[in-house]
């Protein structure tokens, strides 16, 4: 047995596209005695926790939600959790315990979400049930998505209308670093295949640029709200977004216009260079000092060969690195957007951010052909400071 009441308890999901509420999550808590609420996940993370008083537990906070969401304004979606191992306890063709009660609720089944948990450890029969789920007219959303980076092939097999990243991984990677990259490549996925992104956990402003970084057209988290038994107005938080995205929007801009200057500084470098490198006579190159964020540069011919050793300014001299000769690069993304782009008006092309295998340094990539085409010059910029 529990102890305890169980209280269904509601989250907001802000709407990024308009600041207002668009939905929200119900999620379980257990008033005790003194009439504290407790979360109730300890409860399901516990073994000891006997299965069958956990199911009724969650049936009990689902049609409590169902009930209450009657109360919320006509344009909000309610998002359920539904946990994998209730399903394989389901006999084959039998009724949905969760349908049922969403019928018994009278709420239009195009309003709720069924957020499949735990997903890892799924049934086989989950693909069916999600099925039914959509045929009732339900949405499919899958949480925690990245978590253990394993589940690409449940997201391809049940083709879910929502993701919501996991709440550990997306805080790590709004601190910086590799995570990040791959928590954008997976927004990146997830927008391919026609999916929204929920990011919940978003607990200060770093989070949410992160999230609106990511394209995340909801999200959630104690930045705005904590769980509450009562649902909030539908503006309540408009204001507050509004002004974070707008800061949010200045520092984008305020990236954009270091960029500018960025490319203004190339400009002047590539126009010395080159003037040096097509010199019958060259001289010695002069120190970079107007350049801080120059790696180095090096020459490839137009097929993408390294023709000349990298020289970096390195130590007070120029110092050669001769051990990528004669690789190719044709195949990175710089080159044929140079090769694209850059050809016929000999333009100077900047890449997008990478992470450079060989320094492990946040780069960009500029070049520009020279000597009417013959060779590409290249130059690897430091993008920490941009």
């Amino acid at each position: 047995m529990l102890d305890g009441q169980p209280l269904a308890v509601f989250q907001p999901f802000i709407d990024t596209a308009t600041g207002q509420i668009a939905g929200v999550e119900a999620l379980a808590r257990v008033r005790d005695a003194q009439g504290r609420l407790h979360s109730a996940g300890p409860l399901f993370a516990n073994p000891k926790t006997p299965p069958a008083a956990l199911r009724r537990l969650d049936r009990d906070v689902r049609g409590q939600a169902l009930m209450r969401f009657h109360e919320a304004p006509a344009q909000w979606f309610l998002s359920l959790n539904i946990s994998p191992r209730w399903i394989s306890r389901l006999r084959p063709e039998q009724p949905l315990p969760s349908l049922k009660q969403l019928e018994r609720s009278g709420i239009d089944p195009r309003r709720i979400v069924f957020e499949i948990t735990e997903l890892g450890g799924a049934s086989q029969r989950l693909p069916g049930v999600v099925a039914r789920y959509r045929e009732a007219g339900a949405r499919i959303a899958i949480d925690d998505f990245g978590a253990g980076y394993s589940q690409l092939d449940r997201v391809l097999a049940l083709q879910p209308d929502i993701l919501k990243l996991d709440m550990r991984l997306f805080q790590e990677a709004a601190r910086g670093g590799p995570s990040g990259e791959v928590v954008k490549a997976l927004a990146m996925m997830a927008e391919k295949t026609g999916c929204w992104i929920i990011a919940e956990g978003v607990e200060t402003r770093a989070e949410l640029d992160f999230a609106l970084e990511c394209g995340a057209r909801y999200v959630q988290g104690y930045l705005f709200a904590q769980p509450e038994r009562e649902f909030f107005h539908n503006d309540a938080f408009l204001k507050r977004f509004a002004s974070l995205r707008d800061q949010y929007v200045q520092q984008k801009l305020a990236e954009r216009a270091r960029l500018m200057v960025l490319r203004k500084q190339l400009a002047e470098l590539f126009a010395q260079l080159k003037t040096h490198l097509e010199s019958a006579t060259p001289t010695a190159l002069a120190p970079p000092t107007a350049y801080p964020w120059l790696l180095r540069l090096y020459q490839c011919d137009r097929h993408g060969t390294q023709i000349t050793p990298n020289l970096e300014w390195r130590d007070g001299i120029w110092q050669t690195d001769s051990r990528y000769l004669g690789h190719n690069w044709s195949w990175r993304p710089y080159f044929y957007q140079v090769l694209a782009e850059g050809w016929e008006e000999r333009r100077l092309i900047l890449s997008s951010t990478y992470r450079d295998a060989t320094s492990n340094q946040y780069c960009l990539t500029a070049g520009q052909f020279i000597d009417n085409g013959a060779r590409l010059l290249l130059v690897d910029i430091d993008a920490r400071g941009l």
